[in-house]
């Protein structure tokens, strides 16, 4: 847990740094192509080829293709319609998808799944109570497109890892992990990305050299190998604690003028759906365990 808590306190700045400095200024697709491209970079030395079977290496790909290339398409998106806070409390499906995952896999049902997400949706609607329109509900569709992704990665990745050898190195097959993102963000920048919006100041160019070495390269890493060392419902509140961690640092710094009570009510339903969800997970867990 202290693993995933560091990562979090250093993931705070990375919603705002994207909001404020780089969303609507630099090309989405690029942005994601060089934040994967480096972390890729930092990785490869430790990459051993014959430590990992090619099955394990294709898994992690796939982890890696989910919870990072297909889901900053949706995150960096997502910015082009949302403030950053909302995009942070649309967030908090996160741990529901991983739960509803994680029992899919094991064949079980977590009817919570159902009421949590209706709850999540009222929640997002009382924030925008007198603004709701086709590109609010777009972006928090987008977000939910990103949290299923970074649920599926992580979810995979645990179950992966607890299969593979114990005196595995995590860090010696890691880099499968930004090669599989690295295949999926390679195509979609050629096919979608515009090569006229690169980064246009030195400060651009250093946010996303921080966040592809920093926040992806040695986030995603230490993120990833916190996981392993949890229970998957830990892991599901860990996914959390970045929303209050990511709101009050982009109020206090960037948006002192957002409207706190209405965020305060929205996120409040929205962490009910959060707790409803726990509790149904708990009742299925003492069935399974009786």
């Amino acid at each position: 847990m202290p693993i995933l808590i560091g990562v979090t306190l250093m993931w705070a700045f990375s919603f705002s740094l994207i909001g404020v400095y780089l969303a609507g200024q630099v090309d989405a697709w690029f942005s994601v192509l060089m934040r994967v491209a480096l972390a890729t970079v930092i990785f490869l030395p430790f990459l051993k080829l014959r430590q990992i079977e090619a099955k394990v290496a294709l898994q992690l790909m796939v982890c890696g293709a989910f919870q990072l290339g297909i889901m900053y398409g949706f995150y960096y998106q997502s910015f082009l319609y949302l403030s950053v806070p909302e995009v942070l409390l649309f967030t908090v499906m996160t741990p529901i998808y991983i739960t509803l995952l994680n029992d899919l896999l094991e064949r079980r049902l977590n009817i919570g799944f159902i009421i949590s997400s209706l709850l999540a949706v009222i929640g997002a609607v009382t924030i925008r109570y007198q603004g709701i329109d086709e590109g609010f509900l777009k972006g928090f569709l987008i977000v939910q497109g990103a949290n299923l992704c970074f649920a599926a990665g992580q979810v995979v990745y645990k179950r992966t890892m607890a299969k593979e050898r114990t005196d595995l190195p995590q860090r010696t097959v890691f880099g499968w992990f930004f090669i599989g993102a690295l295949a999926v963000v390679i195509p979609c920048y050629l096919m979608l990305g515009n090569p006229e919006k690169l980064p246009t100041t030195p400060l651009q160019w250093s946010i996303l050299t921080y966040l592809g070495i920093v926040a992806s390269g040695l986030g995603y890493f230490a993120w990833n190998k916190g996981a392993t060392q949890v229970s998957v419902g830990t892991l599901a509140v860990a996914n959390n604690l970045l929303i209050p961690a990511g709101i009050v640092v982009n109020v206090v710094f960037w948006n002192r003028d957002a409207d706190i009570f209405r965020l305060a009510l929205g996120g409040g339903i929205i962490l009910l759906a959060l707790v409803v969800n726990d509790k149904f997970t708990q009742k299925i867990q003492q069935t399974k365990i009786a």
